[in-house]
């Protein structure tokens, strides 16, 4: 009770801030005509494809605002004619004059990307000023243009990847799924595509991501500082929005590379009101291998292939619907006799709406799937399956209210009402059917926020707000109760309940404040605070070194509690030499509760007493985030460093002591760069060097009839490090020259990843000398490291795009 006063209080202390900020702008009945407002969609002018976060400053009250995620911007000021600076890095600055003095003007503008042959903008698509003007922080922006240009295994776009460019984001090691944020674990990490949830962001085991990037518009990446219309997990949100279709005209776009090809089409349906986008890929190492297996391997399959669409209607001025969808699947068989495949579906049906210049809201319906499948035997005798999947399905309204350019106040709801499913298992043996399945597990998570981002003083911004989630775990199903126990050992079970189907079993309330303050100290240099609270209620069941496809996702129950995570963070930002050399360093703390730990030994396969397995724990992260750029010019790139510890505390683990977690590393510095050797060549480069992973090894061994076993006698987690990670990447990029009128464009791209042959270890294990012992000669044993890849990777890819 306690604390929903606490909660209720925070509330209405939240409510009335808001509610006086709103009020004190709404003028009085007789000034009713004080301000006029103009609005409307900044667009690319070849593509028509909607601009996110382009800027409009207005000089004469120098002030401004940006486009929101839909394009959409809105300005209200009192009558008189002004100047409208819209500027969008890689495009040309466009300025307009308006005569706002009779009535409300809804204006679109249209932008020209700069050619290609003045300076280009590599690092991000923002405004000029951007990183010290805006508000946000613990932000990471990169454009698809961007991406395009790193060089990355066997000459792919990849998007995941790219991110591991950038301070704070780590991963275990190469070829492992999913990334790290700031100490967080992988599924810490909100990964959406078009607002929609993906669970497995990886093909490939991790060498690839399920982003097609010839769909992807904008990538957004938020570490600290979350605004509250974002929620649901406890380290970071990736932000994935894609392309709408290109509405002026046809354009094909695709690529052959030596492990996937891939093609995208896009046109107009009605021009310059309705469009489509249809991106596909394919993977083929299996059919290129073919030749080369004997019969053993007939049927055997690796590859993975998915399909990207997106489709928009502008239905009238104030009306524009978006519908959308992805579908994607990796396939792994060893011969007919046994194999795995995992995949994502999501669909997002989304509705803008405007019902005025200044209220914009947007509605969005989606559903999303991420399940896998087991199966081995090769008749119906003798086999065994298994299947395990996630559901989503959800309503997310959300509004924003432009009240001045100084004000800008969102607010909205988030419902979603989760199908878990831990595993479908049928075993048959010598045709005996044996049923090793579990119940499936519903919840409904909800939420409510509001957020005002508000101009206090020239130079002093402030976004404040407060997100309400509440977590419902319901039936159909059984509810389980666990005794004590000494810390680190199963738990027992002493009841059972049975619930009917959305009958409650267990509800968690949880208040997440978020404030954010910028302060800009000149022109050039800002210096900016954040505090963020996160919840999340569903957990990855997993005790590897990494995710695997096969993981399981599970709700927070009446014995699994909630996540949360306090993060603060503070940063300072300048710019030098007219906006040439941006730098930024960041430093937080996070400090995290009930997270999920196992004990030795714990049962994760189709145990239906799992939780009695479960630990919880609590965590801390801190560390010091640095990144110089070089944005204009021949040569332009950015060089990261990451100065971080996370660490872990579990009663019945390590003695209930801290130690690192898997995620720990110390030391994290990325060198990208690219250089225009000429209007044709370009050469592009990316270095990194990671402080090795903590991992666990053995301190003493035991012998049992000629068998060595090792064993940790002093029960430590993570008390030894893998060797440091280093590694070097280079492309070079040829565009054929280009003829007047000329439709068809193409690049080849030559590649080499990993170029001084670098064999980075993964993992670390000991086994014993597998040469056969004589009567008393003691048992040798040896460390054996473990690289993913382990030699330099050449390749040549070829793009092209027809329009």
């Amino acid at each position: 009770m306690r604390h929903l006063l606490q909660v209720i209080c925070l509330g209405l202390v939240l409510l009335t801030t808001w509610v006086s900020s709103l009020t004190a702008q709404i003028p009085e009945p007789g000034l009713a005509k004080e301000k006029l407002t103009i609005s409307g969609y900044i667009k690319d002018a070849a593509s028509g494809e909607t601009l996110i976060g382009a800027s409009i400053f207005v000089p004469e009250i120098q002030n401004g605002t940006t486009t929101n995620a839909y394009g959409f911007y809105s300005l209200s000021l009192p009558p008189a004619r002004y100047t409208l600076s819209i500027s969008y890095l890689g495009y040309r600055r466009l300025e307009a004059i308006i005569d706002l003095d009779i009535q409300n003007i809804r204006q679109d503008y249209e932008m020209q990307l700069v050619s290609a042959e003045l300076e280009e903008v590599i690092v991000t698509s923002d405004a000029e000023d951007r990183n010290v003007s805006e508000l946000q922080m613990s932000v990471n922006r990169l454009d698809i243009g961007t991406i395009q240009k790193l060089p990355t295994l066997l000459g792919e776009v990849e998007i995941l990847r790219s991110i591991l460019l950038l301070p704070g984001v780590t991963t275990v090691g190469e070829g492992a799924s999913g990334f790290n944020v700031r100490g967080g674990s992988i599924d810490q990490n909100l990964v959406l595509l078009d607002e929609a949830p993906v669970y497995n962001s990886s093909h490939l085991f991790g060498f690839y991501s399920v982003f097609n990037p010839d769909a992807v518009k904008d990538v957004q990446l938020f570490k600290g500082g979350i605004p509250s219309r974002y929620g649901g997990r406890l380290s970071s949100i990736l932000d994935v929005r894609m392309k709408e279709g290109n509405n002026k005209k046809f354009e094909l776009n695709g690529g052959v590379g030596f492990i996937f090809s891939r093609l995208s089409v896009e046109a107009p349906i009605i021009k310059d009101k309705a469009s489509f986008i249809v991106a596909a890929r394919r993977s083929y190492i299996d059919v290129l291998a073919r030749p080369f297996l004997n019969e053993d391997f007939d049927g055997s399959a690796l590859n993975f292939y998915d399909l990207t669409a997106k489709t928009n209607w502008s239905v009238n001025e104030n009306n524009h619907l978006f519908l959308s969808g992805y579908f994607g699947r990796d396939n792994f068989r060893f011969g007919e006799a046994a194999g795995f495949d995992w995949g994502n579906g999501t669909a997002t049906l989304r509705w803008n709406h405007l019902f005025s210049e200044r209220l914009f809201s947007n509605i969005t319906l989606y559903y999303s799937d991420y399940d896998y499948e087991i199966h081995f035997g090769e008749d119906a005798t003798n086999k065994f399956d298994w299947e395990a999947s996630i559901v989503n399905y959800s309503i997310k309204p959300e509004l924003a209210y432009y009240v001045n350019p100084s004000n800008l106040i969102r607010f909205g709801g988030h419902m979603v009402v989760y199908d878990f499913l831990p595993g479908k298992a049928i075993g048959v043996s010598e045709g005996e059917v044996t049923d090793f399945s579990l119940p499936s597990k519903y919840a409904i998570e909800s939420s409510v926020f509001v957020e005002n981002e508000l101009n206090i003083a020239p130079g002093l911004e402030v976004n404040y707000g407060i997100r309400l989630s509440h977590f419902n775990y319901t039936g159909k199903g059984f509810a389980y109760a666990y005794g004590e126990t000494s810390a680190g050992e199963r738990r027992p079970l002493i009841d059972t309940r049975e619930f009917t189907q959305w009958e409650s079993i267990q509800t968690y309330l949880n208040p997440e404040p978020r404030i954010a303050i910028k302060y800009e100290i000149s022109h050039h240099a800002s210096v900016k605070l954040s505090y963020n609270r996160m919840a999340q209620y569903v957990h990855l069941i997993s005790n590897t070194t990494a995710s695997t496809p096969v993981d399981v996702w599970t709700p927070s129950t009446n014995n699994l509690k909630p996540q949360l995570a306090d993060q603060f963070a503070a940063g300072f930002f300048r710019n030098f030499d007219d906006n040439m050399y941006e730098i930024s360093i960041e430093t937080y703390y996070k400090r995290m509760q009930r997270l999920v730990d196992y004990i030795d030994g714990a049962d994760l396969i189709l145990n239906p007493l799992i939780e009695g397995d479960l630990l919880s724990g609590e965590g801390r992260a801190y560390g010091l985030e640095s990144q110089f750029s070089k944005t204009e010019g021949r040569w332009t790139g950015w060089i990261s460093y990451t100065l971080a510890r996370t660490e872990r505390r579990v009663e019945g683990i390590n003695a209930g002591k801290w130690y690192p977690s898997r995620y720990d590393q110390l030391h994290n510095l990325s060198v990208t760069t690219f250089y225009d050797l000429s209007k044709r060549w370009t050469f592009s480069a990316s270095f990194a060097f990671n402080s090795g992973t903590p991992s666990t090894f053995p301190t003493s061994r035991i012998e049992q009839q000629g068998y060595v076993i090792p064993h940790n006698a002093s029960d430590g987690r993570n008390n030894a490090r893998v060797p440091v990670y280093h590694r070097l990447d280079v492309s070079l990029t040829l565009n054929p020259k280009e003829k007047p009128g000329k439709k068809w464009h193409s690049e080849w791209v030559f590649s080499v990843y990993n170029v001084y042959n670098r064999r980075n270890p993964f993992s670390i294990y000991f086994r014993q000398d597998p040469k056969r012992v004589m009567p008393d000669i003691p048992i040798m044993t040896e460390a054996v490291k473990l690289s993913v890849i382990g030699n330099f990777i050449p390749s040549v890819s070829y793009n092209f795009k027809f329009n």
